[in-house]
């Protein structure tokens, strides 16, 4: 069924749209039958039943002071910015579509900017928190944003924008973060130049490891690699052959025989180090996979 605008319906016949939503709460298929009788989409019948929640709740609410109608907007803002990873311009367009003020990108904006600003940039602990760091460097809008995280929750331990990602700003980033008694037992973290500096001279003595995603995207880069070179030593095999093949005097089959076994040593050798480092990158994706094939997460002793 295709829906349209409705401007035709007055306010009485909303009202009692609503009444009836309110009261089929909860029951199946009741809302499609009240959205299709009316002509209405389902989308359209939640909303006229959000703003009569929120109607509702300011009438009977024993506050005095009455909420502003923006107010009542910023956690759909919110909800689309953050769960629904809605660009600004995009949730400017949804709420321009569904006639909701204030709706520009202007506002939008300043108002998440200050929410953001509000935000502390570093988890604080009541009490000494030893956790592992897992760090790493994100940018927005090409300024680099340094990011630190507890791995089993996922927990943000601090986050900032920097101008730089050198040595002394990660050291300051993770004094900052044993300044708010977070304090580590290691961290893992990829190679980037700054950010191990930095920990090492925040931490000199201090666990660090590198992630081994980088380090297996690293082999698997040198894989490709190495294929490639075992192909280039196969070609000059073949080639080193045709040429003994086309030699007539001795010394030049002499000459050619040489060649051709060393081509055929250097063949053999870029053929074994590709197929043992291709064996290796199996056998560590096949022990590495959180799932069995069944979709069932593996443990430790299944591995």
């Amino acid at each position: 069924m295709k829906f349209i605008r409705r401007p035709d319906l007055p306010p009485q016949t909303r009202i009692h749209i609503v009444m009836l939503a309110w009261l089929n709460q909860g029951v199946y298929g009741k809302m499609t039958q009240v959205a299709n009788a009316y002509g209405i989409s389902r989308t359209f019948l939640y909303q006229l039943l959000m703003a009569a929640t929120l109607q509702l709740a300011v009438l009977f609410s024993t506050q005095h002071r009455l909420q502003s109608p923006a107010a009542s907007l910023e956690p759909l803002a919110l909800l689309l910015r953050l769960e629904g990873n809605g660009s600004i311009a995009s949730i400017s367009a949804i709420f321009k579509r569904l006639g909701y003020q204030p709706n520009s990108v202007g506002h939008l904006s300043a108002y998440f900017q200050y929410y953001g600003q509000a935000l502390p940039s570093t988890l604080t602990m009541t009490s000494k928190t030893v956790v592992c760091y897992l760090g790493d460097e994100i940018f927005a809008l090409q300024a680099p944003l340094l990011v630190t995280i507890e791995p089993q929750s996922t927990a943000s331990l601090r986050i900032e924008l920097a101008t730089d990602r050198s040595a002394s700003t990660w050291k300051a980033h993770f004094e900052t973060l044993q300044a708010h008694r977070v304090h580590r037992i290691g961290m893992a973290a990829d190679r980037g130049v700054g950010l191990v500096a930095g920990y090492r001279e925040a931490h000199p003595e201090a666990l660090w490891v590198g992630d081994q995603f980088h380090a297996f995207h690293d082999l698997f880069h040198l894989r490709a690699q190495w294929e490639r070179q075992a192909y280039g030593a196969i070609a000059k095999e073949d080639e080193a052959a045709r040429k003994f093949h086309q030699a007539n005097s001795e010394a030049n089959l002499s000459k050619r025989l040489i060649q051709y076994e060393q081509a055929q040593q250097g063949c053999e050798q870029a053929m074994a180090r590709y197929d043992q480092l291709a064996m290796l990158l199996q056998l560590l994706r096949e022990a590495l996979q959180l799932c069995t094939s069944q979709g069932k997460l593996r443990t430790t002793a299944g591995v």
